[in-house]
């Protein structure tokens, strides 16, 4: 029977565990029982996904603490998650348990708080009462750049410029560890965020005052699905989402549908982990799980190690799901006993994985998905992907044919055998960076070692890195760097100019600092086009560094090997990678290490290298603890400063005049939503979040550059646009920034341009930056309007690119379709997203830029938005102002009542913050 109100509920669902010496505690301890529900509810527990399970359980329980979700409500949720429909039309109240952040997108959403506070202070409130509600760790990783290579000094050098180019950021973040509660700041040089959490700050299973529930997160990276390896539930968001988690708003959620993958099987010898995801996310995207949770099981699951499962879910943003789970078994509680945690969490992670059937020991799994994927393990061969996104998988042995392709369009075939043999003169097809960087493959030690023991061969048989590859290599942890040292294979990779350069995401991010010598030079000079080789999880069109056209992601090993031919125009099955010191030709088959060779290497790696790793993890070096903080409330804002000033985004608070939104409620029936719109750029597919906000090199002559010389910051000292995302005022100068972006507007032009088309003081001819045209156009006080083709938005969790977006006057993107994390971040910033019907392309409209847009109801019946509801497009050629020469239906990509909410308050902070006040 089911319990009819709370007091009834907590009483039949809150259970005491029969056998406390299980946990190895003398204490009572509790959980939320499925099994019980299960009996009520009559349903078979191992019938259901290890998602929902997790799900129903964090509905369960949070009956008894929010006040206002009625019990109809929770057991109508619970009937519908039970149910497993996939075409189920239903949302629910998700509160994960903490927020994980990295710097780029942390620093931001601290800003915003910081800003909140102000905010509410100015109406009267308590500023205090804005601070996170739920534990937040920030792991200060993306802001090392690696401006020294190749040099035993690599690793200080890159430290001191990180500090001396973030102090003030770094102060920021400093105080808000001391004014807000609940937010721990793990200083700079300890590691990169996911690969930190894999390692550290993960439970598996909490216990809060002898309650004990799964560990769940958000993060503001995308990569926070990688988590998902060790059986814990998290993926990444937008900052702005995750803010309103910190200040206690739950995630909507829609309906789930879970996709099983089936992986049976074993890896062959030498195939790597890295070939492995690549694969899953070749297989993934093709099949199409955009949006949805996927969770991996069958035989060859429990064949794989935590490192493993933790790379395969790492990419999950690529592979374009909101997750990747894998379930709870003995691989996660010897991971856990591996990496130093208390033999008490080990102890309940089991005990209470078993109580709640979330425990897996049987590949023969009966859980019900909504679609399975099967995959074979033994089929998966040596593989790289590029070179412009993760999901182009080619067989290893096809990468010199797919880079002769892209040199072939680019026009750059001819002659180039002539200049490769050159050894001072750069080609197209040369690597330029070859980078062992990523929380993707550096949480492996597996990946790891290959690349020190391939190191060691090369070095022993006389083989070289040439002069113009840039080598780095970038641990993603300190255990990594203790067992390359014990197992003595860090001076081989120095001898190949693998020197470490920092504990942070480096190249992977973008931060891959400038090539060697005057290779650059020669780049810009022949318009060549050279290759990165990296062991990351990106590569978009200008993220790696915007000289480099070709970027290609492979295994830490394969970047060794890379890097010692120093271009991709190889097929390693037939050609030798270079000649030994007796003269012998040298193949990859001949100093790739063999899997004796590895586990005895994995053997240095103990308990003891994570606990000393992670001693005193709080505490910097000396640099950081040398930063001066004070513990006020309030921030105090310089407003001198080029890193960190408040924000815009609540001043219409303090105006108390409409919102960014205002519009959106039209008043009287028949009134337009958005009218007589300009289109600020006309864009293609794929178009990803480093298109819109770049993180990476600040040039001088873009509108960010230009904005910092006036306020007297010398292009040496611009940092990135990641680190300068507490400044809006360089941010909003860099969104469309980036130098690859291709804005049909102004074809074949490239970069962050577009016409206006508005005004006889502009040559409609005239190419002008995006910034100077949106500019224009909110002067004059006209609306602005996106398109874009399919997958808009792909990539990072990057609020600035819906920020960014609000700033410069966009009211509304339409588009083929959206990625999932930036969908939610322009409602969260006030900004439509529209989708065109199924049946219409961006192309289909024959769009040249000129036209006018207007957004009105469908009929007259309507007068108030509601998710997903259809909207009339109508589009004007500026020859013909007053006749629509195009009408479509474009529906309202909003999906719940909370997201519109958000929308009509102009975004979440305003929301958020009238809730405080």
């Amino acid at each position: 029977m089911i319990p009819i109100n709370k007091a009834a509920w907590c009483e039949r669902y809150l259970a005491n565990f029969v056998d406390n010496s299980l946990l190895k505690s003398d204490s009572p301890v509790r959980y939320w029982s499925l099994a019980r529900l299960a009996e009520d509810f009559k349903f078979n527990l191992a019938e259901q996904p290890f998602i929902i399970k997790l799900f129903l359980e964090n509905v369960m329980r949070h009956y008894a603490s929010i006040d206002d979700l009625a019990h109809e409500t929770v057991v109508n949720t619970i009937k519908q998650l039970i149910a497993n429909n996939a075409s189920a039309n239903f949302e629910f109240s998700y509160l994960p348990s903490r927020v994980l952040m990295q710097d780029y997108t942390g620093v931001p959403a601290i800003v915003d708080l910081a800003a909140m506070r102000d905010a509410v202070a100015a109406q009267g409130g308590d500023a205090k009462s804005i601070n996170p509600l739920c534990p937040v760790d920030l792991v200060i990783d993306h802001s090392v750049i690696v401006d020294q290579a190749g040099s035993p000094a690599a690793l200080a050098y890159n430290s001191q410029r990180e500090m001396e180019r973030n102090q003030e950021r770094y102060q920021f973040l400093k105080w808000a560890q001391h004014s807000f509660d609940n937010l721990q700041v793990v200083p700079p040089g300890r590691g990169i965020c996911h690969q930190v959490n894999l390692e550290y700050l993960a439970q598996v299973v909490r216990d809060e005052d002898g309650v004990l529930s799964p560990d769940t997160l958000i993060g503001t990276d995308s990569h926070t699905t990688m988590i998902n390896g060790l059986g814990v539930l998290g993926w990444g968001v937008g900052g702005i989402e995750a803010e309103a988690v910190m200040l206690g708003q739950p995630l909507s959620i829609g309906a789930p549908q879970v996709v099983g993958v089936n992986l049976q099987g074993k890896l062959p010898v030498g195939i790597t982990a890295t070939d492995l995801v690549l694969t899953v996310t070749e297989t993934l995207r093709k099949h199409g799980v955009v949006g949805k949770y996927v969770e991996f099981y069958g035989a060859g699951m429990l064949s794989l190690s935590i490192a493993d499962r933790a790379t395969v879910a790492n990419m999950s943003p690529e592979y374009g799901a909101t997750c990747g789970v894998f379930p709870i078994d003995s691989k996660v509680t010897d991971y856990l006993k591996l990496t130093n945690r208390s033999p008490a969490l080990i102890a309940r992670v089991e005990a209470y994985a078993k109580a709640q059937q979330l425990w897996y020991d049987n590949p023969n799994n009966n859980a019900n998905y909504s679609d399975n994927i099967y995959i074979d393990l033994s089929a998966i061969t040596p593989s790289v992907a590029g070179p412009k996104r993760p999901q182009d998988r080619i067989a290893l042995n096809e990468i010199k044919q797919a880079t002769q392709a892209a040199m072939a369009l680019s026009g750059q075939a001819e002659d180039n055998q002539a200049k490769a043999d050159s050894a001072d003169t750069l080609a197209s097809g040369d690597i330029v960076l070859a980078a062992i960087t990523s929380c993707t493959n550096t949480s492996n030690p597996h990946v790891m070692l290959q690349a020190g023991l391939l190191a060691k061969a090369a070095v022993e048989r006389g083989l070289s890195v040439p002069a113009h590859v840039k080598a780095s290599l970038a641990p993603g942890s300190q255990v990594v760097a203790r067992y390359l040292d014990s197992t003595e294979l860090q001076p081989y990779l120095d001898k190949l100019g693998f020197n470490r350069i920092g504990f942070g995401c480096t190249t992977c991010i973008g931060n891959s600092g400038p090539l060697n010598g005057d290779y650059e030079q020669q780049v810009q000079d022949h318009n060549l086009s050279v290759c990165s080789v990296l062991s990351g999880n990106r590569n978009f069109e200008g993220r790696i560094h915007p000289s480099v056209r070709l970027n290609w992601l492979t295994s830490p090993p394969l970047v060794v090997a890379f890097a010692l031919v120093g271009h991709t125009r190889i097929n390693f099955d037939e050609e030798p990678i270079g000649t030994d010191n007796q003269g012998q030709a040298v193949y990859l088959a001949d100093i790739w290490p063999s899997e004796d060779m590895v586990n005895r290497a994995l053997s240095a790696i103990t308990q003891e290298s994570y606990a000393q790793s992670y001693q005193d993890m709080l505490v910097g070096d000396d640099a950081w603890e040398r930063l001066p903080t004070s513990n006020s409330i309030c921030y105090d804002w310089d407003s001198d400063s080029t890193y960190i000033v408040r924000p815009p985004f609540l001043d219409a608070l303090a105006e108390n005049t409409a919102t960014a939104a205002g519009q959106a409620n039209a008043k009287e029936q028949g009134e337009s939503l958005i009218e007589s719109a300009r289109i600020l750029a006309l864009l293609g597919d794929s178009i990803t979040t480093d298109h819109i906000s770049p993180a990476g090199q600040i040039n001088a002559k873009t509108p960010a550059g230009q904005y910092l010389i006036k306020r007297g910051v010398e292009p040496k000292h611009f940092n990135s646009y990641g680190t300068r995302r507490g400044h809006h005022e360089v941010m909003v100068r860099g969104t469309f920034a980036n130098n690859r972006l291709q804005n049909q507007i102004v074809t074949p032009s490239e970069g962050g341009l577009t016409r206006i088309f508005d005004s006889a003081e502009f040559d409609t001819s005239t190419e002008v930056s995006i910034f100077e045209a949106s500019q224009y156009y909110q002067q004059n006080h006209i609306p602005l309007v996106i398109f874009a083709g399919k997958e808009y938005g792909t990539g990072s969790s990057r609020d600035w690119a819906a920020k960014g977006c609000q700033l410069l006057g966009v009211k509304a993107v339409i588009a083929q379709s959206f990625e999932r994390i930036h969908r939610s971040n322009l409602v969260g910033m006030g900004i439509m997203p529209l989708l065109l019907p199924s049946t219409m392309s961006v192309a289909d409209l024959k769009l040249t830029g000129q036209e006018k847009i207007t957004l009105a109801f469908a009929n007259e019946e309507h007068s108030q938005l509601a998710p997903g509801q259809p909207l009339r497009l109508l589009i004007t050629n500026r020859a013909n102002d007053h006749q629509a020469t195009a009408e479509i239906v474009v529906t309202l990509n909003i999906i719940n009542d909370l997201e519109l909410k958000y929308f009509h308050a102009g975004g979440v902070l305003p929301y958020v913050a009238r809730e405080f006040i």
